[in-house]
Order: structure tokens, then sequence, then C-alpha cells
């Protein structure tokens, strides 16, 4: 954002949240490689051990960051004109999307189609199928989708959030403020904790069964319904101070609800389906549905609230991570399941293979985005933009 009167007000701890929500996401995806669900590569060791802790951070995860999505987006439609921010959005977000396609995920289809399929080919051999849209890899779970976004899925669905919030805030005008307030107002006391958890609860019930998350961008309703509210609930909250200092006191409250609906959502999937009580079984899978999104929705107020309290200052390490983010972000995973498939052989403890992973991804990604960031011609691929780049350069972390 560019620097002038706004800054006195600029929200630096929801830079410090989404740079912490993207490190939970490395251990998660580290995590990946050790649980049961399906996954590009798989450990010899998976088992459903750390499937507990993975739970504890799935709920909300994905839900803070279109929040603070739409928290940044709706800073800089307020900055450009709505063609400005199109045209700024869409450079920043499908340049990175294309690029990541054609060159960041095809390492994890490869992988996947060598550990699940028995592909016996090269890397070269696997890149002229790619492009083709080949849909020969095929298990019992179901065939390869080539040319794949994998993990970037984020970044077309945060483009299309984008493109409908500049038509809202087109339509709407200076309403869109006073909608904000509206909204401002009324989250206050029990409201803060319970209106948003119905509305997510209500999308739950409605749609969780019947549209199962593919991340394929069409038949992905419920996922879509989920993050596009808290995308457009952070867009109309993102100038109301009150609303984040209630979130603030609320913090403690917040974690620990958050904790217990964790811990509630753990012992109801743990629970043998023949074992419910003998009401009729849709109302335990509403209420677990309730649970789950009082549990999502006090995480993210927990985590908005605490780094409200804690984290709101600027400083040269928040310039160069809130920087680094997204390079990260786009880099993380291919490293994470190149590096697995790489490492198997060695036989490592898991405990010490996790952590090895955890090292090795963290700081390729660092040295990707440090070559990144001195070679103009790769910014744009990687959705940094020169003017930031060149500011940064003058305020590097010592």
């Amino acid at each position: 954002m560019h620097t002038n009167h706004h800054d006195s007000s600029r929200q630096f701890f929801l830079d410090w949240v989404r740079i912490f929500a993207f490190f939970v996401l490395i251990f998660y995806h580290v995590g990946m490689y050790y649980v049961t669900w399906d996954w590009h590569v798989k450990s010899v060791y998976a088992s459903n051990a750390i499937e507990p802790l993975m739970k504890l951070s799935a709920p909300w995860r994905l839900g803070l960051l279109f929040l603070v999505s739409g928290v940044a987006s709706s800073w800089m439609l307020n900055k450009l004109s709505v063609g400005g921010f199109i045209r700024q959005r869409s450079a920043r977000l499908l340049i990175p999307l294309v690029f990541g396609m054609l060159v960041v995920t095809p390492p994890q289809a490869f992988v996947e189609a060598v550990e699940q399929v028995g592909y016996q080919g090269n890397y070269f051999d696997f890149m002229k199928l790619y492009p083709q849209a080949y849909h020969g890899f095929c298990d019992k779970d179901g065939c390869l989708d080539l040319p794949t976004w994998n993990h970037l899925w984020f970044v077309p669905y945060l483009w299309i959030y984008s493109l409908l919030l500049a038509g809202i805030a087109l339509s709407l005008g200076k309403h869109f403020e006073s909608v904000g307030n509206f909204l401002a107002k009324h989250l206050n006391g029990w409201k803060l904790i319970v209106l948003p958890t119905l509305l997510l609860a209500l999308i739950r019930i409605l749609l969780a069964n019947r549209f199962p998350t593919t991340h394929d961008l069409v038949n992905d309703w419920f996922n879509h319904a989920n993050s596009f509210s808290l995308f457009l609930l952070g867009a109309l909250l993102a100038r109301q101070t009150e609303f984040w200092q209630r979130l603030d006191a609320a913090r403690w409250t917040l974690l620990g609800t958050a904790l217990a609906c964790w811990a509630l959502v753990l012992v109801f999937d743990a629970w043998p389906d023949d074992r419910w009580p003998a009401t009729p079984f849709p109302f335990w899978s509403k209420l677990f549905h309730l649970i789950y999104s009082l549990c999502q929705w006090s995480a993210i107020g927990a985590a908005c609230g605490f780094a409200h309290k804690h984290l709101q200052f600027d400083s040269p390490k928040r310039r160069y991570l809130t920087q680094a983010v997204f390079p990260l972000y786009i880099l993380h995973q291919t490293f994470i399941v190149v590096f697995a498939y790489v490492l198997k052989p060695a036989s490592l403890a898991p405990g010490i293979e996790a952590i090895v992973l955890i090292v090795l991804t963290i700081t390729s990604s660092f040295a990707v985005f440090e070559m990144v960031r001195r070679v103009p011609v790769l910014q744009p691929m990687f959705g940094l933009r020169a003017d930031k780049v060149l500011a940064l350069k003058s305020t590097t972390p010592q």
C-alpha cells in the first residue's frame, strides 16, 4: 500500500496474522505427509497419530486467510479506482497462477504419478504429457487432473472474490461504508460470537454434505459460500476499529471456546456411528456442524484479537515477511512434496524427518524469494511489485 495519510490506521496486526497463518500452513502441509488422509505423497509411517493436532488448525486456517485478504482488498479498493483495483489484483494473482501451474505445481503431480500410479517415465517425459491435459494417471481414488493448480487453488478463488467485491463496492457506492458501520454496531456482546457462528453453521448445514470441497472452482459451492462470507466480512469490517478492539477484549473467551469446540469435534469424529443415542442422526450432524462453526469463528476471532493486542506495530521484519509471504506460499508445497519423495530412501525416524522437511522447505523457499526479489523479470511471476521490492531493499532487517 502507498504511504499516505491512511497509514496511521494501517492494521499492521493483520499483516502479522497473515504471516502467522502462512507458517501454520507449512507445518500443516508437512503434517499431511504423515496422516491417513489422501495427499500427493505419503510417508511409510503415515498413521492417525497427529490427526487430532491437524484438526486443531483445519477449521480456521483458510477462513482466517480469506478474512484477512478481504480486509486488504477493502483497503486497496479505498485507494484505487475500481478499474485500477481489478487491474492490480489481476496482475498480482493471475500471472503467478499461470506461472505456478506451468512451473511450480508440475513436480507435485509428477511425484504423485510415480508414487501412486507407478509412472515409469522421467520428469521430461511427464512434462510432455502435462500441458496436453493427459488423463491416464488413475488409481482407485480417481485420475490425476492435469494441468493442475493443486495448493494454488486459493489464488483463483481470491481473484474471483476480488472481482465480486469490486462489483459489490461499485453497486453500493457510499453505502458500502454504512453496511460496515451497521455490521460493526451489531456485532457486540454475545452477538460478536453468536451471529457469525450461526451464519457459518447455516452454510455448513445447507451445503457441506451436498457439495464436498473440491477446489475446482466450479462445483465447490460449500467452500465458496464459506470462504466468500469470511472474505466479504473482512472487507466490510476493514476500517471498523471498534470491531477489532472487541475481538481483542474477547480474545481469551474466544480462545477457550475454540479449544473446547476442538475437543468436542475430536470426540464427535471418534464416536462410532452405531453408538449414537436414539435421536434421529441428522440432529447430531447439525449439532456437529454448529460446534465446528463455533470452533472456526472463535479461532479466527482469537487470532485477530491476540494479534491486535500484541502485534499492532510496524518493523522491518514485518515489511520483509509481508513481502515474502506470497512467494513462500507459491513455493512451499512443491518443496515439501519433492523433499519428502527424495528423502524417503533415507528412512529417517518420522520426528527427525518432519523437522528436516520443515527446515529444508523454509530455507529453500526463502532462498528462492531472495533470488526472485533481485531479478526484476521474476518478480511478477511471484506477485511481487517492483516499487515494493525497491522500498524493501532500503529497509531489509539486519
